[in-house]
């Protein structure tokens, strides 16, 4: 199993404690260990890095975004046809967020079924699977 790892995985586990913390260190920990097959995107680094420079901590957010690459071995890029996937997802989707759609495309762009995050709304994305983070 390929698991698509969103960004509020490794930024729960940089965070404050919360219920989420150590859910996410206990599966970014079998990552590291290479028992679950990873991948990521351009886009959730992107998303580590505007989270943490919006908070202004931009040294977190450098660390954070060092240690997510090195424990995930796989980062796709995006491309114009995640993107129009992306379009179409949201016009078939209610509710669905651009951020939404285009991790979704990503992932069906390259026959990844599971995701690793704690958005529910990924749930609502027919071909979409979460990873129970528990």
């Amino acid at each position: 199993m390929r698991v698509y790892i969103d960004s509020n995985v490794p930024m729960y586990v940089a965070g404050a404690e919360h219920e989420h913390r150590e859910p996410a260190r206990r599966f970014l920990e079998r990552v590291e260990n290479r028992e679950i097959q990873s991948c990521t995107s351009t886009e959730v680094l992107q998303e580590i890095l505007c989270r943490y420079s919006g908070l202004a901590r931009r040294d977190l957010g450098g660390r954070v975004y060092d240690l997510f690459v090195e424990a995930c071995p796989e980062v796709l890029d995006v491309t114009l046809a995640d993107l129009d996937r992306a379009k179409d997802l949201i016009s078939r989707t209610a509710n669905l967020s651009a951020r939404g759609a285009l991790h979704a495309a990503i992932m069906m762009n390259n026959e990844i079924e599971w995701i690793a995050t704690f958005n529910r709304e990924f749930d609502r994305i027919a071909g979409v699977r979460r990873v129970k983070l528990a």
